[in-house]
């Protein structure tokens, strides 16, 4: 079966986001470009990922190329809404490709499906018939840091750490190994 390949030119948005409560939350990534609406899976740390490495194309971009980038994002550019609803997914984010497209002068995202077996490099950010199923998504420099933002508070808006072993303490507390296994409360 061919793979199906998603392509967003001119989203009305793409963000990262949450279904579930901090320490069970599911993250997703969703674009959204008029009536169709995408959502795929991702793993947390793939969204901190991926937000640190945007901030740092842009700056090799603007190193390299004299991109203009946006210091700080415009308030009316920060996406601070909820995903949209029914967010079903499509499928779970294994690999990721990030590029510049020097013609539209965008950032390009490529999120692909999770498969059985190594994917070849080949396919990411190329629209070969044969690999997995992909999410690709241009942005404006602006649009790309925007949502490199959102995807920070999105990833940190979880459980605090424990101020002792960083690990996330749950609202009842949890078994710190730093107090030799004594149940360690967020309060104290």
């Amino acid at each position: 079966m061919s793979r199906v390949i998603h392509v967003f030119r001119q989203p009305d948005r793409f963000v990262a986001g949450t279904v579930g409560q901090p320490g069970d939350r599911v993250f997703y990534l969703q674009a959204v470009e008029s009536a169709r609406t995408v959502s795929v899976t991702i793993e947390k740390q793939q969204v901190a990922v991926l937000a640190e490495r945007i901030g740092s194309l842009l700056e090799e971009v603007h190193r390299r190329f004299g991109a203009e980038l946006p210091d700080d994002v415009p308030e009316d550019s920060l996406d601070a809404g909820p995903l949209e609803v029914p967010v079903e997914e499509e499928f779970k984010v294994g690999t990721m490709g990030l590029g510049w497209d020097a013609e539209t002068r965008a950032v390009v995202i490529e999120l692909l499906a999770v498969t059985e077996g190594e994917v070849d490099e080949s396919v990411v950010l190329d629209d070969t018939d044969e690999g997995p199923d992909a999410v690709r998504v241009f942005l404006s420099p602006t649009e790309a840091r925007a949502f490199a933002e959102r995807a920070d508070r999105v990833v940190n808006a979880g459980r605090k750490p424990c101020p002792l072993c960083a690990e996330p303490l749950d609202p009842e507390g949890h078994v710190c190994p730093r107090q030799n296994g004594y149940r360690r409360s967020e309060e104290g």
